[in-house]
């Protein structure tokens, strides 16, 4: 069984490999530090049956995050105040060898639901991201995220459309 959890001492994050340096040197040499420094948090998936040190199979990491509501799209921005706040998915990234086993889409439908309850305490306008390529662009818009007016690889997807994409995988 597949579970989320904050990242920690018990993870292996020597052995985590997803083919990007970048995204695996943050793994290894800067999420903990972020965590301790309040800057961000990282969740990895594990195989809860396996232990430490357990290996990672993904990740993502988020912060909150503010943005001027002129960068969104002006369908979004009209309805909003100059400065609107949100979450960041900073980072994503899934080990080679769960590739293309839709693990991403795992990750990510937990960051939407860890978007949700920061939504349910402070509230904020939705989760956004950047895109680090066209490829990248193309699987984040597949989830309905929108390119914002201000660079098309920072996207945004609205509170809305998690609620009822998080509501529709309830009720499948």
């Amino acid at each position: 069984m597949h579970k989320i959890e904050l990242l920690g001492v018990t993870h292996d994050r020597d052995g985590f490999d997803c083919g990007s340096e970048p995204l695996n040197l943050f793994l290894k040499q800067t999420a903990r530090q972020h965590a301790e420094r309040g800057i961000s948090r990282t969740f990895v998936l594990v195989d809860e049956a396996t232990t430490a040190p357990k290996p990672i199979m993904g990740f993502f990491s988020l912060n909150i995050c503010q943005i001027k509501s002129e960068s969104l799209t002006p369908q979004e921005a009209k309805k909003l105040p100059l400065d609107v706040a949100g979450v960041r998915l900073g980072r994503l990234a899934v080990a080679k060898a769960y590739q293309r086993q839709g693990i991403g889409k795992t990750l990510l439908v937990e960051a939407m639901g860890k978007f949700i309850d920061i939504f349910n305490s402070a509230g904020g306008n939705g989760l956004f991201v950047d895109a680090k390529d066209q490829d990248a662009k193309r699987y984040y818009e597949q989830f309905g995220f929108m390119a914002m007016a201000s660079n098309e690889l920072e996207l945004f997807l609205p509170i809305k459309t998690i609620q009822e994409a998080l509501v529709v995988g309830v009720n499948q």
